[in-house]
């Protein structure tokens, strides 16, 4: 199996995360712009699940599990590569959007429309952080003016 490739700007598990939390409808329709680039997919697994939620106590700082979250898992391979995505959820169409496009990196296909892709879509999330931010901010008591 040849070695994968990646996007220069992108380490792997930095793609993932931009991946995972993209647009689900402009991750389905970009992945289908690639999907006839690819040679026949095979899907190793498609399914839903739940995972523990690690957090950490910031007083303590001892590790300790929050709950459990759904998510979406898909993993597909198809020219000697393997693509990965795991999106919270239910959406196994996102999931699987998101193995697409990881495929398609490591297969070294589109990788301009790739590295675009997911340089608009980690904009946008640094955006929509900014203004999550901005908002709870604006709602903090300073207890030194009371």
């Amino acid at each position: 199996m040849p070695d994968p490739q990646s996007l220069d700007a992108y380490p792997h598990e930095t793609l993932l995360s931009v991946l995972a939390r993209a647009d689900a409808d402009r991750l389905k329709a970009f992945a289908e712009t690639l999907i006839a680039k690819l040679d026949t997919i095979d899907v190793l697994e498609n399914r839903t699940g739940l995972v523990m939620l690690p957090m950490q106590d910031t007083a303590q700082g001892t590790n300790f599990h929050l709950g459990e979250v759904l998510v979406s898992e898909a993993r597909i391979a198809a020219l000697g590569q393997e693509g990965y995505g795991m999106r919270r959820g239910r959406d196994l169409e996102a999931a699987m959007a998101m193995a697409v496009i990881d495929l398609s990196v490591a297969a070294g296909i589109a990788h301009g429309p790739c590295a675009d892709f997911v340089t608009a879509e980690q904009a946008a999330q640094v955006q929509a952080d900014h203004d999550v931010l901005r908002r709870v901010e604006a709602t903090r008591v300073d207890m030194e003016t009371f």
